[in-house]
């Protein structure tokens, strides 16, 4: 497990009750920062998992809010930020496939416009309205942007059509977004793979087989090996910025 001091940083970690995004906010915690955890109002585990962190010894703050609605998602970060004093590093990991299980690629009609809406507002927009409303403080840090990208939007098959072009134009939006935050922000993401996740836990059998004897490594990711690629991109790597790190055990090769 890879680590650094980040003593006196604050970070925002959206969709950070489970998944990729809690094993960032344990990091980061364990790393020193104070962090506020973002996660849709009424998530009956935020409770509990914010509790365990605390006694954890981690410093962490509540951050409710839904990056996919207007208005909210800006709130949310307003709030944030005056909560934690400052903002070092923004983690854009809320995220949604919208499905429990994979779309086929030729099953076009289970497509329809609230499916879209609902991916593109979350996986789309909701970094955009973060980074926008996150930029004065990140301005003033001189901080970092880690978006949460996917294999997906790199041309390759994801749980739909609709979630891999939310992904590709997610990893078009962490190039400009750099280009616009420069010199002082960086921006950059992970692309990971397949992740071991509430969303995989269900997949039958053979479908897991079938992925995994596509990846080089032959296991699926951890959360955990996603979060230290955000710490090494957010607190690491001072010259690089609109870049894309894919995590994905060997499977684009």
């Amino acid at each position: 497990m890879i680590s650094a001091d980040l003593s006196g940083k604050a970070v925002l970690v959206t969709g950070g009750i489970s998944g990729i995004g809690r094993a960032a906010v344990e990091l980061f915690g364990r790393c020193g920062a104070r962090v506020a955890v973002n996660f849709l109002p009424g998530d009956g585990r935020a409770e509990a998992v914010l509790g365990g962190l605390t006694d954890a010894g981690l410093d962490v703050i509540a951050a409710p809010g839904n990056v996919a609605v207007p208005g909210d998602a800006e709130r949310m970060v307003a709030v944030a930020i005056e909560d934690l004093g400052r903002l070092d590093y923004l983690i854009n990991n809320a995220g949604t496939p919208a499905s429990a299980l994979p779309i086929d690629v030729k099953d076009l009609g289970r497509l329809d416009e609230e499916f879209w809406q609902t991916i593109l507002s979350t996986n789309l927009l909701g970094p955009f309205r973060c980074a926008r409303a996150a930029a004065p403080a990140l301005i003033a840090a001189q901080g970092a942007i880690v978006n949460t990208a996917s294999v997906a939007g790199l041309d390759q098959p994801g749980s739909s059509i609709a979630y891999g072009a939310s992904k590709a134009g997610l990893i078009n939006l962490t190039k400009n977004l750099a280009r616009a935050l420069a010199p002082s922000v960086r921006v950059n993401a992970v692309a990971p793979g397949l992740v071991a996740s509430p969303w995989t836990a269900d997949w039958p059998e053979d479908r897991r087989q079938r992925t995994l004897a596509k990846t080089v490594l032959g296991r699926l990711i951890q959360p955990e090996e996603i979060a230290e690629t955000m710490l090494f991109l957010a607190a690491g790597a001072p010259m690089m910025t609109g870049q894309v790190l894919v995590v994905d055990g060997g499977r684009l090769v």
